[in-house]
């Protein structure tokens, strides 16, 4: 599983429902929920 930074819990966390998404200057990332308080939480790198 991909880990994210919360800012909200201010801690790293697995991130929750994962999507492989590609930025607007073409490079990957991954975006998903926090599972402690169901902040968005994004990765950069695939």
């Amino acid at each position: 599983m991909a880990e994210a930074y919360c800012v909200r819990d201010k801690m790293k966390v697995e991130i929750k429902d994962p999507q492989k998404i590609t930025m607007k200057n073409g490079k990957p990332a991954i975006k998903g929920i926090c599972p402690k308080c169901g902040n968005s939480v994004f990765r950069i790198g695939g």
